[in-house]
This record gives C-alpha cells, structure tokens and sequence, in this order.
C-alpha cells in the first residue's frame, strides 16, 4: 500500500516561489532558508548575522516516514540527522513573533503545511548557530 522507497528518494524538490512571494508582498520577512543541499543545521545559519541563534524545538513538527526510516535503519543519531536532511523542512521562514500567525494563516491558505518549528534569540558565546533542543 505505501509508495516505493525510489520514488521516495526520487521526489523532485519543492518549490515554494509563488506562496513565499505572496508573504514577503504581505509581511516583512526577516530572513528565508531554503533546506536542500544540507540540513537544517548548515542551511539556516546562512541568514542569521552572526549574534543570532535560531533554536528549534524537537517535536515541533512531524518527521516524514521516509526520513525515520532512514534514521532507525541507519542508526544516525539525532544531530546527524539534523545536518545533513530537512528531516521534513523544505523552507524556514523568518518572521517576527508579531507577524508569525499572519504568516501561518497565509502559507495554510496557499496550501501549505506549517509548524512553528522554533525561534531567533541571541547567541550565548561560541554556540552552534542552529541548535535543536
């Protein structure tokens, strides 16, 4: 009954142009992480200034089958995952708390699914500009 693992693995990236054009034509979006070509601990730290952290909060949102498979059957531990796959986050959007439910209801009414996955605080000395808690 479920797909096959090649179609799975072969699914062409996501392209999120036209609802990420209507919220920045709508809200001031402060920063925009395309996760592909790495996870989301390499991608994200790509828009923040360097005083910045983006702290997500695991079990904010719901890990595709695909990829906790992946991660059971290769026993890849939690932080790997997080580097090297989307774990299921093809875009983070950047908005401030004030904008963050204007922006949900926006994606929503575009057809898109969304979670607030975590938030932007100032960074506490050497630490990793992306962390999971």
């Amino acid at each position: 009954g479920g797909a096959r693992l090649v179609d799975l693995l072969m699914a062409p990236t996501r392209i999120y142009v036209k609802p990420v054009l209507q919220l920045i034509r709508q809200l001031k979006v402060k920063g925009l992480a395309h996760i592909t070509g790495g996870g989301l601990l390499e991608n994200i730290p790509r828009v923040l200034p360097e005083h910045l952290v983006a702290q997500l909060e695991r079990g904010a949102w719901t890990m595709p089958p695909l990829f906790a498979w992946l991660q059971r059957e290769g026993g890849v531990a939690d932080g790997e995952m997080h580097r090297v796959f989307n774990c299921g986050i093809g875009m983070v959007v950047i908005v401030s708390p004030a904008d963050a439910a204007a922006a949900e209801q926006l994606l929503r009414g575009a057809g898109e699914t969304v979670w607030r996955i975590g938030a932007v605080r100032r960074r506490q000395g050497s630490e990793a500009q992306t962390i999971v808690v």
